[in-house]
């Protein structure tokens, strides 16, 4: 049965068109205190803009004025700066255009940016800005957007990066009042003209503070490889102060603030060296402690010739290296020895290590593992260091090669505080015992801790009559029969673990001496 609709009154007719209009003019309503103030924000704006755009041409000027008297200091950064200043003007103009197509389309052909008529107007920016088909919106995002990637990557300090990156920002906020907008819908959709204008303004603001950024940036680095400054000290940079005999002195003599396209003149023993960069090279033939002298000369800012003296001591000092067992003065056949190996002034990354007999592997900064092969011989080190593109013998040693001596077995269980303890023979409680899964071997003296794997062994109880019954395990656990013969042993009575045959890390299987004799507690 079909539903018939409930016919409205005139009355109410009439009341629902009056809801609908007073929310429409509610929706228009611009308090004209909100747009005074809007162009009271412009105003400044313009004027930060202003400022920071004398400043920025200020520096321009300046590069001018450096490329015109020392090209070959500034033209890197020369160039970069017009790079800069390409973009950033580009995107300033964009704004500037935009905000006058804004105007225009709000107050008519001879509207002006500086003086709006219709700042309430909500149609203006939407229809430039957001139009089918020739909305301008998008093309202001990407120009944005292709700014801020550009300019960031010429500022070095990471907190101004980040005040650029926010300023520029093209990101939407995330709350209920954007319904799904995106930048260029939530920034100028139904937006009062003055609002508008404010907005690109602001950009213009933001665009001048991230290129004076960058300009300050690059003009620092003209001025650090200038000669002005307020103390000049002369300074000798050795690549070593400890020389091994036979190898080479270098140093290089600069001044404090370095001019790569002025080099100053550098004179030792009264005589000046020839060298592009301020080398200087002597072969160092004995042992001792030495000290060269001299002074530089250089022209500052004003042409004048500043001089300053300087001295350098070093040292040479015969050829030589460490090479130490960590363990003991042997090395033990089959197994990684552990190794440490170091020259005097000489980083781990320059050594070249070798062994005769075995294998040498590094495991960190100046650790090795050395593996020989054969019992009775000797393993002879031999270290070498890197030194002015060659690799200078500092030293051999000669370790005894012998074999790993036998382990002795244990029972392991739990102390109370939850450690491992080792029960070598002796008294145990049977609670304790039968916790225990088997025995383990290992060499464990003090010095030495290497485990051993248990193969087998053989436990031998005694029966009433005093006689000695054995039970073989197939591995290191109890079997069950030796569990078995375990858990009948009264206080007091005791069993041996005999024939124990165990192989450790070298591959050799042994038998190991004696017997571990428990006594059931």
């Amino acid at each position: 049965m079909p539903i018939k609709k409930k016919r409205i009154s005139p009355r109410q007719k009439m009341i629902n068109l009056m809801y609908l209009v007073l929310l429409a003019m509610l929706a228009l309503n611009v308090s004209t205190d909100v747009l005074e103030g809007f162009s009271l924000v412009a105003d400044g704006l313009k004027k930060s803009t202003e400022n920071a755009s004398k400043v920025n041409q200020g520096i321009y000027s300046t590069f001018e004025q450096q490329m015109k008297s020392n090209p070959a200091k500034v033209k890197e950064w020369y160039e970069k700066a017009q790079y800069v200043r390409g973009m950033s003007d580009s995107l300033y103009n964009l704004a500037e255009e935009l905000k006058e197509a804004v105007v225009r389309e709000s107050d008519g052909e001879e509207g002006d940016v500086n003086d709006i008529k219709n700042r309430e107007d909500l149609e203006a920016s939407t229809q430039v800005m957001l139009a089918p088909g020739k909305g301008r919106g998008k093309e202001l995002y990407d120009a944005i957007n292709s700014y801020r990637k550009r300019i960031v990557q010429m500022v070095t300090d990471q907190e101004k990066k980040e005040i650029i990156s926010s300023n520029l920002s093209t990101e939407v906020p995330t709350k209920a009042t954007t319904l799904g907008k995106n930048w260029q819908e939530y920034s100028f959709e139904n937006m009062p003209t003055a609002a508008a204008v404010t907005l690109l303004t602001k950009l213009q603001s933001d665009v001048r503070y991230a290129e004076g950024e960058v300009l300050h940036n690059l003009i620092s680095n003209v001025d650090v490889k200038d000669i002005r400054v307020n103390q000049l000290n002369a300074y000798v940079i050795p690549n070593a102060q400890t020389i091994v005999q036979g190898g080479r002195f270098s140093a290089q003599i600069i001044m404090a603030a370095v001019d790569t396209t002025r080099r100053p003149t550098i004179y030792i023993g009264g005589r000046e060296i020839q060298s592009d960069k301020g080398y200087y090279e002597t072969v160092c033939s004995k042992t001792g402690d030495f000290t060269f002298s001299g002074y530089i000369e250089m022209l500052n800012g004003s042409g004048e010739k500043v001089r300053r003296d300087f001295s350098q001591k070093y040292s040479v000092v015969a050829p030589s290296a460490t090479v130490s067992a960590d363990i003991m003065n042997v090395l033990y056949a089959g197994y990684d020895n552990p190794m440490s190996v170091s020259v005097p002034g000489v980083p781990s990354s320059k050594l070249r290590v070798s062994m005769t007999g075995g294998t040498f592997e590094q495991k960190g900064e100046g650790k090795y593992n050395a593996r020989p092969t054969t019992p009775g011989t000797e393993a002879v080190i031999t270290v070498s260091a890197e030194s002015e593109g060659r690799h200078q013998e500092m030293g051999k040693f000669t370790f005894r090669v012998r074999k790993l001596p036998d382990p002795t077995a244990y029972i392991a269980y739990a102390g109370e505080g939850g450690d491992e303890n080792r029960f070598k023979g002796g008294s145990i409680s049977k609670q304790v015992l039968m916790g225990t899964e088997g025995i383990g071997a290992a060499i464990d003296d003090g010095l030495l801790n290497i485990a051993f794997r248990v193969n087998s062994f053989e436990t031998v109880f005694y029966d009433a009559m005093g006689n000695a019954v054995p039970y073989k395990s197939n591995g290191a656990n109890f079997s069950d029969q030796q569990k078995a013969q375990m858990r009948g042993l009264a206080r007091n009575k005791r069993f041996y673990i005999t024939d124990i045959h165990a192989t450790g890390p070298d591959g050799i299987e042994r038998t190991l001496d004696g017997a571990m004799q428990v006594i059931i507690k």
